[in-house]
């Protein structure tokens, strides 16, 4: 069974959480299925051609433009017709409109099902011209994946395909464990029991919010990540002389590891329904760590359950969100028996070999 994953970026290029879906999807190691990718390369010394990684196929053509956060590339189609032609069922994944074109333009007949991230949300002026195309590609998709009840139960969208939708969350392995050499880096230069922000510095991560609920707090708050609202969220912290927010950039995997076992707590402040899931809090869960997010109807709140897993508070509100992360930097116990919880529930519903035995048994249904 040839399965091929169709998305606007994929690892090493991209971090995002769909790109790390993807990638633990397809490196599973299952003799009966067999993962192929296509993604558009953003990086110039990148792509062009067919590359293996770590056993997977990926097709990687050069994106020459990008128009409202969709990569587009003009010399595509040849490639996204040929690895048509080796896959079995094509497997898109939402929102990446140029992937609705080429699905049309190749003229794809095979079954296709589609996993559907998030909703549109900044592109709203341009959303009007796009929803016939996106109505007649989602309809014509054999099914609809949502990641979690949430996001299913509150999309408007996905009310349209409730006949066909069904709910898959999104799993990850570990990809490294934290290594004491790392760990004993990182403690001499942070400490421990610091609140963690790992991500994509972009406009719907509430980030703004993190840093004016840090001004004049005791707790101390790391950020991990790199994006275009980092320089943003440099020039608050230094306005308001910001001493306890540390700003890392981009991290390695080893690094990652050694900061998530070093934190006191996860904390995700994402404010807006562009953030569907929440992959950070599934990595959080999965070394132990008590969340903090926001609620906003998705995944994030089906991954943290407030006070099982961590603490849910109102979106965009400083004030709460403060009070939350003092709550855990004060009560240790609180923040460990929270992290316990969090494991477990990580380990009963969010590992990756389970989100592949999910995707096995639907590529199964959809073919026969």
């Amino acid at each position: 069974m040839k399965i091929l994953h169709v998305y606007k970026v994929y690892y090493p290029d991209a971090q995002s959480g769909v790109a790390q879906m993807i990638r633990h999807l397809a490196q599973g190691g299952d003799s009966e299925v067999e993962h192929a990718v296509f993604a558009l390369s953003t990086v110039s010394t990148a792509g062009g051609t067919m590359q293996k990684l770590a056993d997977v196929s990926v097709y990687r053509p050069h994106a020459q433009i990008s128009l409202c956060s969709t990569p587009i590339s003009f010399t595509s189609l040849g490639m996204f017709s040929r690895a048509v032609k080796q896959a079995d069922l094509i497997h898109y994944h939402f929102p990446w409109p140029f992937a609705d074109v080429l699905h049309y333009m190749a003229r794809v007949h095979k079954p296709a099902v589609v996993t559907y991230h998030s909703d549109i949300v900044k592109q709203s002026r341009i959303y009007p011209f796009y929803r016939p195309l996106m109505r007649k590609f989602l309809g014509g998709m054999r099914a609809v994946i949502a990641t979690s009840p949430n996001y299913a139960r509150t999309s408007e969208v996905l009310g349209d395909y409730a006949e066909k939708t069904v709910v898959i969350p999104i799993g990850l392995d570990p990809t490294v464990a934290a290594q004491p050499v790392r760990v004993a880096a990182w403690r001499a230069k942070l400490g421990d029991g610091f609140f963690l922000f790992v991500g994509g510095i972009r406009y719907y991560k509430g980030l703004h919010y993190l840093l004016d609920a840090a001004r004049g707090a005791r707790f101390r708050v790391v950020i991990a990540g790199d994006g275009p609202h980092l320089q943003n969220i440099r020039q608050q912290a230094a306005r308001h002389g910001l001493d306890n927010v540390h700003f890392l950039g981009e991290v390695s995997d080893e690094d990652k590891s050694a900061l998530y076992e070093l934190c006191r707590g996860v904390v995700f402040p994402s404010h807006l329904r562009s953030e569907a899931f929440g992959v950070t809090l599934v990595e959080g869960a999965m070394f132990g760590k008590p969340l903090i997010s926001a609620e906003i109807g998705t995944g994030t709140s089906y991954v943290n359950i407030h006070g099982v897993t961590g603490l849910v508070v109102p979106a965009s509100d400083p004030h709460a969100l403060r009070t939350a992360v003092s709550r855990l930097h004060s009560d240790p116990a609180l923040a460990t028996r929270l992290g316990h919880a969090a494991r477990e529930r990580y380990a009963d519903n969010f590992t990756a070999s389970l989100m592949r035995k999910r995707y096995k048994h639907l590529y199964h249904s959809v073919l026969a």
